[in-house]
């Protein structure tokens, strides 16, 4: 599959409509609790780096966003819609994205999923993230799993 990944504004309604699906997606495996996505005007602010994977025709398959903190970031928001998963997609956004954080001078970064999320689990295993206890503003949830990567330095 090809596919390009840009910078784009989450308020979109074509984005909106996969942003809603992931959250659906989310509402069918875990309580509400134990969801944390970012809204639509948190993706937008100012420490946010929001990404979208078109396919050739320019269709929106896939999003992931970065959230800038004090000397890290987390992953935010990541989906690829069903019909274009197996095509390297989530691999190619989590590049993009540690590439953005690189240039934002990060270098770690952080995230939380489900623990049914076995896809996801995978992925960020096979890309060097490792477990660590919760982080931020998140509080010990079973349904939770905390991870972490240390990114390698380009220069």
């Amino acid at each position: 599959m090809t596919f390009s990944i840009t910078l784009e504004d989450p308020a979109e309604p074509e984005i909106v409509a996969l942003l809603e699906d992931g959250e659906k997606y989310g509402a069918s495996l875990y309580p509400a609790e134990s969801n944390h996505f970012l809204s639509i005007d948190e993706l937008r602010a100012d420490n946010v780096r929001f990404a979208v994977a078109r396919d050739v025709d320019g269709v929106a398959v896939a999003t992931g966003a970065l959230a800038l903190n004090d000397g890290w970031a987390e992953l935010k928001r990541m989906w690829v819609v069903p019909a274009a998963r197996g095509k390297g997609l989530s691999r190619a956004l989590l590049t993009e994205l540690e590439a953005r954080a690189q240039e934002a001078g990060v270098s770690l970064l952080r995230l939380e999923t489900g623990v049914a999320n076995h896809e996801a689990l995978g992925l960020y295993e096979r890309t060097g993230f490792v477990r660590i206890g919760p982080f931020g503003d998140y509080r010990p949830d079973p349904l939770s799993i905390f991870m972490e990567k240390r990114l390698v330095s380009s220069s």
